[in-house]
C-alpha cells in the first residue's frame, strides 16, 4: 500500500510516543498543501520527511547548503552531508540560494528553530542573559534572517514550553519577524512566524500585527498550563482544538522509514 494512503487508516497509537516523535509528527501535518520547504536539520527534517511520506508527497525540499529538492536515501546528519546530492534535483551556489531562491519568494515555508520566541514571532537565537555575559551562547542567525524575511510563512518548532523560552521579552533578537523588521523601515516579503508546535499545543498568527495565540492543545494538555508556561499574556483563540495523538501509522513511518537509526529521534 502507499505510504500516502497508508497513514490515514490507523488512529491508534502506541502509548510511549517521545516529545521529538511529537513534535514531528504534529509539525509534519502542517505542511500539507505546501509545496516548497526551506529545512534546517533535526526535527523540521525529520517533519518534512513525513509529511512527504503523507500530507506532502510533492514537497520539495531546500537546504541552506545549496541543495534543492533533496531526494536523500537516509537522514542527512548535517546540511553539507553528501546524501543530500545524491538524486537532488540541483545543486546550487549560496548566492543563488539567497539571492534568487529565497529573495525570489519560491519557498513557502520556512522550518525554524529558537531558543526563545515572544508573541510577536520574532526568535532569539544568540544569547541567553547579558550580551556581554551571557549565561549561553548560541549558534546565532545562520540564514534565519533570510529565511524569516524571504519565506512566505514561518513554522518554528520549540522543543521546551516555558517561561524562558517563551518571555515578554526577548534576551537578544537574533531574528525579526516582520512587525519588528517595518517598525525599522525594512519591508520583508513574508508574513513570519504563523505556526509554532510545542509539546503543550499549537500557536498561530495570520501575519503582521498580529500576536500569537493558542489555537491547539496536545493531548491531556488545559489551555490553563500552556498560560502558566508562556512568559507573557498569552491570546487564546475562541475554540481551542485538541491535536489527534500520533497514529500508530506515522509513528510506524517515522521510526521504520524516516529514522530507523535515531539520527534524530530521542
Amino acid at each position: 500500500m502507499e505510504h500516502g494512503k497508508e497513514w490515514a487508516l490507523t488512529t491508534t497509537a502506541p502509548a510511549a510516543v517521545t516529545s521529538s516523535e511529537l513534535l514531528s509528527v504534529v509539525a509534519s501535518r502542517e505542511l500539507a498543501a505546501r509545496r516548497t520547504v526551506f529545512a534546517g536539520i533535526g526535527l523540521p527534517t525529520l517533519a518534512t520527511e513525513l509529511a512527504r511520506l503523507t500530507v506532502a508527497p510533492g514537497v520539495e525540499v531546500v537546504y541552506e547548503s545549496g541543495v534543492c529538492g533533496a531526494h536523500p536515501s537516509h537522514l542527512p546528519e548535517t546540511i553539507a552531508d553528501a546524501v543530500l546530492i545524491t538524486g537532488a534535483e540541483a545543486v546550487i551556489s549560496m548566492p543563488m540560494l539567497f539571492g534568487c531562491v529565497l529573495q525570489g519568494g519560491h519557498i513557502d515555508v520556512g522550518f525554524l528553530g529558537a531558543a526563545q520566541i515572544d508573541r510577536w514571532g520574532n526568535l532569539n537565537t544568540s544569547v541567553i542573559g547579558a550580551w556581554d555575559s551571557p549565561s549561553v551562547r548560541l549558534p546565532g542567525s545562520g540564514g534565519g534572517v533570510e529565511v524569516m524575511a524571504n519565506s512566505r510563512e514561518v513554522f518554528v518548532v520549540m522543543r521546551r514550553h516555558h517561561p524562558r523560552s517563551f518571555p515578554a521579552e526577548l534576551d537578544f533578537c537574533t531574528t525579526p519577524g516582520p512587525d519588528r523588521a517595518l517598525a525599522e523601515g525594512i519591508r520583508p516579503l513574508g508574513a513570519g512566524v504563523t505556526r509554532v508546535i510545542t509539546e503543550l499545543g499549537i500557536m498561530a498568527r495570520a501575519g503582521v500585527g498580529e500576536e500569537l495565540r493558542l489555537v491547539a492543545v496536545q493531548p491531556g494538555v488545559t489551555v490553563d498550563e500552556v498560560r502558566a508556561a508562556t512568559g507573557w499574556e498569552l491570546r487564546v483563540a475562541d475554540t481551542v482544538a485538541e491535536v489527534p495523538p500520533p497514529t500508530g501509522a506515522e509513528l510506524r513511518l517515522l521510526r521504520e522509514d524516516v529514522d530507523p537509526d535515531r539520527v534524530y529521534l530521542r
